[in-house]
C-alpha cells in the first residue's frame, strides 16, 4: 500500500478519534472523506471500520454509569441493525450521492433548528414513535456509506441529554451498528489486505480516550452542545463536497 496512504489514515483516524472521544461521534464522519481523497470509499469504510469499533465498545464501557439516563436505545439499536444489513447490501448495487443529498439535508435542517432555537427538543411521546424509523435510516446510512454519525448525533442530540448519557447513546449505537457491519465487510471481503492497517489504526483510536475525556468536561453545557452541532454539520458537508464535487 502506498505510505502516503497509510500515514494519511491513521492521521485521519487520530483526529477522528480525539473529535470522539469528546463527543461521541467524528471518527467515520472524519476519517472516511479524508482517506477517500486518496482511495475509493468502499477502502475509506473497511479501513476504518476496525478502530471505529473498538472505540464505540471502548467509549461505551467507560460511560456505562450514565445508561440509565439513555432512552428508546433498544429500539434503536434493532432497526438500526436491520438497516445496517441492507446499506451494506446496497453499498455495492445502490449509488450513495441520494443517500448523501438526504443526509445533509437533515443534517442542516437539524443545525438550522438548533441554532434558531436552542432550547429546541424532543417531546418522550414523540421520541419514542419516530425512533424505529431514526434507527433504520441510521442503520442503512452506515452499511451504505460506513457513516451514521450525522443522523444518530442529530437524534441523540435533540433528547438533550447529559454528556456522559449523551456519549453512551451513540457510541452504544455505533458499536451496535458496527458489530452488524464489519462481520459483514469481512464476509465480502472488503478487508482482504487491509487487516494490518485497520488494527494498527486501533492504537492511535484507543489512545485518545483519556484526552477526549478531559476535553469534554471543560466544555460548558451549552458549549458541548454547539460542539457536537457544528461537527456533525462540518462532517456532512465535507462529505457531501468529497461525494459531489
Amino acid at each position: 500500500m502506498d505510505p502516503a496512504v497509510i500515514l494519511l489514515s491513521l492521521a485521519a483516524v487520530l483526529a477522528g478519534s480525539l473529535v470522539k472521544s469528546i463527543s461521541g461521534v467524528g471518527l467515520p464522519l472524519i476519517a472516511i472523506p479524508v482517506i477517500s481523497m486518496l482511495v475509493d470509499i468502499e477502502t475509506a469504510v473497511a479501513v476504518t471500520a476496525l478502530p471505529n469499533l473498538a472505540l464505540n465498545l471502548a467509549l461505551v464501557y467507560r460511560e456505562r454509569a450514565h445508561a440509565a439516563e439513555s432512552r428508546d436505545l433498544g429500539v434503536l439499536g434493532i432497526t438500526n441493525v436491520v438497516g445496517a444489513v441492507l446499506g451494506t447490501v446496497a453499498l455495492v448495487s445502490f449509488p450513495e450521492e441520494p443517500l448523501v443529498a438526504g443526509l445533509i439535508l437533515v443534517v442542516v435542517v437539524y443545525a438550522l433548528r438548533y441554532f434558531t432555537n436552542p432550547a429546541f427538543h424532543l417531546e418522550r411521546a414523540r421520541a419514542r414513535r419516530l425512533a424505529p424509523g431514526v434507527g433504520l435510516v441510521a442503520g442503512v446510512m452506515q452499511g451504505a456509506v460506513g457513516i451514521s454519525g450525522p443522523v444518530v448525533a442529530s437524534w441523540i442530540h435533540s433528547y438533550r441529554l447529559s454528556r456522559g448519557a449523551q456519549v453512551y447513546s451513540v457510541t452504544t449505537l455505533f458499536a451496535i451498528s458496527g458489530g452488524t457491519q464489519f462481520p459483514l465487510l469481512v464476509a465480502n471481503g472488503s478487508m482482504s489486505g487491509l487487516w494490518w492497517l485497520s488494527v494498527a489504526s486501533c492504537v492511535p483510536a484507543l489512545a485518545t480516550i483519556p484526552f477526549g475525556a478531559r476535553m469534554r468536561e471543560a466544555f460548558s453545557s451549552d458549549g458541548f452542545d454547539r460542539f457536537v452541532v457544528i461537527v456533525v454539520l462540518v462532517s456532512a458537508l465535507a462529505l457531501g463536497v468529497r461525494t459531489f464535487a
